[in-house]
């Protein structure tokens, strides 16, 4: 099984557990990473073969610009079972949220969540 990997999507939204984080918003990154296989992809040269990073990114920037919610948990199920329904070829896949800069005492780079699929 081969890997295609799309790090670090970034993303400013307004999600989280506190109102003021819902108001001024934060930086997010979001990864995914597909297990697929991509020899007949190289062989022939032919996007149809692989996942379209377009497509994959619109899916994401769809859940992260939409609705806001508490958890980063929330985030990352809502854009795995999207890419699911919407790119075929997305049998074996995990998605990553990143919240940046999290607001608690003493402070974080990062809190991170990873959902794979199958579920």
């Amino acid at each position: 099984m081969d890997k295609l990997v799309l790090k670090g999507l970034k993303f400013r939204a307004n999600h989280g557990f506190f109102e003021s984080e819902r108001i001024e918003g934060n930086d997010f990154e979001v990864d995914l990473v597909f297990k697929l296989f991509l020899e007949k992809a190289g062989k022939e040269d032919d996007l149809k073969l692989t996942i379209d990073y377009s497509t994959a990114q619109k899916i994401v920037a769809s859940v992260m610009h939409g609705k806001s919610v508490n958890l980063i948990e929330t985030l990352a199920l809502r854009i795995g079972n999207k890419i699911q329904k919407e790119i075929p070829l997305s049998d074996e896949f995990s998605v990553s949220v990143r919240k940046l800069n999290p607001p608690m005492e003493g402070g974080a780079d990062y809190s991170e969540v990873t959902l794979k699929w199958p579920r």
